[in-house]
Parts: C-alpha cells; sequence; structure tokens
C-alpha cells in the first residue's frame, strides 16, 4: 500500500509522522491534527482497537495498518519501518505538539525565509515536553520542559526495553530545538496508577532480566530520592495539589520497582 500523502504538500516538510495506538479515539485526533501540518505523511501502526480510533485516524488522512502488540520499543520500530520520508516524527497518542512547534520545525528544515535548514546537522533532535496530569500543565518538578528526542533520522531505531524506552543514539549527533510536545499522562487518576504498576513490573523484570539485584533498602532509598529531587529540589510542590499526587505516585512507582527487583533476586 502507497504511504497515505499529506494533500498539502507544499507546505509539509520531509517528515514522516509515526504513532502506535489502542483504543485512544479520544485523544488520537489532537495527536494527529497537531502533526498534519508539518508532516507529509502519517502513519498509525494500531494493535487492535476496538473503538473508533481507526476511523478516526483514517479520516484525518492517516495510512492505518495493523500489528499485533509486539512491546514498546518493537512496536514503535515496526511503525518506523513504515516511514517514506528521511526524517521522522514520532509522537505517541497522548502527546500533540504545542502551537510553538510548527515554526520551530520550519525553521528547523529551513522552511522559513530567514532560517537556514540546520536539520543535517544531527540525527536525532530533542524537543521540551510538557506534563499535563489532571487537568493541570505541570510547570515544575522536571515534567515542565523534559528533553526527549522525536525528530530523528529514519534508520534509527529504539532500543530492545520493555518499558521507558528509548532511540538506540550511540555515536549519533543530538541537537536541541524550542519545540514543545504536550502530554495529557492520565485520564483518571486510577487509570494512571494502574499504569505505573504496570511500567514497574516491567522494569523490575527488564533490570533482572539483564543481571541487576536490589537489596532490602533499594524500594525506600530509591523512592526517598526520587522525592527529595523532583518534589523537593525541582520545586514539583510549585504545581499544587495535582503536583503533589503526581510525584507522590511516582515515589510509589519508583518503590514498587525495587520491590519487584527485590523479589525476583530472591
Amino acid at each position: 500500500m502507497p504511504p497515505c500523502k499529506n494533500p498539502d504538500m507544499a507546505e509539509s516538510l520531509p517528515l514522516s509522522g509515526v504513532v502506535i495506538t489502542k483504543n485512544e479515539a479520544d485523544r488520537i485526533g489532537r495527536c494527529l491534527a497537531s502533526m498534519l501540518p508539518v508532516c507529509r505523511e502519517l502513519i498509525v501502526l494500531d494493535s487492535g482497537s476496538s473503538d473508533a480510533t481507526v476511523t478516526i485516524a483514517r479520516d484525518l488522512g492517516a495510512r492505518v495498518e495493523h500489528q499485533d502488540w509486539l512491546g514498546y520499543a518493537a512496536q514503535k520500530n515496526a511503525a518506523i519501518a513504515r516511514a517514506s520520508q528521511p526524517w521522522v516524527l514520532l509522537l505517541d497518542a497522548d502527546e500533540w505538539l504545542g502551537a510553538n512547534a510548527e515554526p520551530a520545525l520550519r525553521a528547523l528544515f529551513g522552511a522559513l525565509p530567514s532560517a537556514p535548514a540546520r536539520v543535517e546537522s544531527a540525527d536525532a533532535w530533542l524537543l521540551q515536553r510538557r506534563t499535563h496530569f489532571l487537568g493541570r500543565a505541570l510547570q515544575f518538578g522536571g515534567r515542565g520542559r523534559e528533553a526527549t528526542e522525536r525528530v530523528f533520522r529514519r534508520d534509527l531505531r529504539y532500543l530492545p526495553l520493555q518499558v521507558h524506552e528509548k532511540l538506540d543514539l550511540g555515536g549519533r549527533r543530538i541537537g536541541r530545538i524550542r519545540a514543545r510536545i504536550e502530554h495529557d499522562t492520565a485520564r483518571s487518576l486510577e487509570e494512571y496508577r494502574d499504569k505505573l504498576a504496570r511500567y514497574a513490573l516491567l522494569f523490575a523484570q527488564q533490570k533482572h532480566a539483564a543481571g541487576k539485584r536490589a537489596w532490602a533498602l533499594s524500594p525506600w532509598t530509591h523512592a526517598t530520592a526520587y522525592w527529595l529531587k523532583y518534589y523537593v529540589l525541582r520545586g514539583g510542590y510549585l504545581d499544587g495539589r495535582e503536583g503533589w499526587i503526581y510525584h507522590a505516585c511516582h515515589t510509589g512507582y519508583v518503590f514498587d520497582k525495587y520491590r519487584h527487583l527485590l523479589a525476583l533476586g530472591r
């Protein structure tokens, strides 16, 4: 099947917009609509949605293909492999490009008269991600401008990790641009806690398989270190009630990661 192209080719950039999905009908439209002005094609790799995700994505001009779930990194790699453009813009379904992203990306690719192209000076570009939690945009605690590589050359792939996947950037050049990604991380507090619980177990299994072990005090020391670093020193408390809940959840998540790792080692 040929790539689904953005009809406004003259205005788009040599970017393949890539998203993996399953049951994201309530937010895939926002994600894809933010990518449409800059991407020459949109690719959605779906792993079996039972809601309107596929219909919404196709209505917005995306090429939608199916792939049974392979794991976070492998699923993203399978989606990237379908890209036809030399550069990839990869977002999760719960993310979207902020208001400043389009001009920043156009400047990067030299699509503005006053800005020469500099995209070829790096292999991957870091964007700034801001987390939204329970209706509030978090500005502090390391969640207001988190650097994340989301624009990269098509030949790059994610490392084979079960959770917290990241690109294999060994020996590659990395640049930064002032383009924001917005990230609405939780539909509800209950859903978010469930997600963190799954991630904690995957993290522990991944580390255990790599030969890592935890000591009896590891859950307590790592959880305390997280709280002090992000909630206290980086000012997470300045985000009010939502900041407190968010960092309390993540402190518990860190505790659970090492609690599972300790149990696996026994």
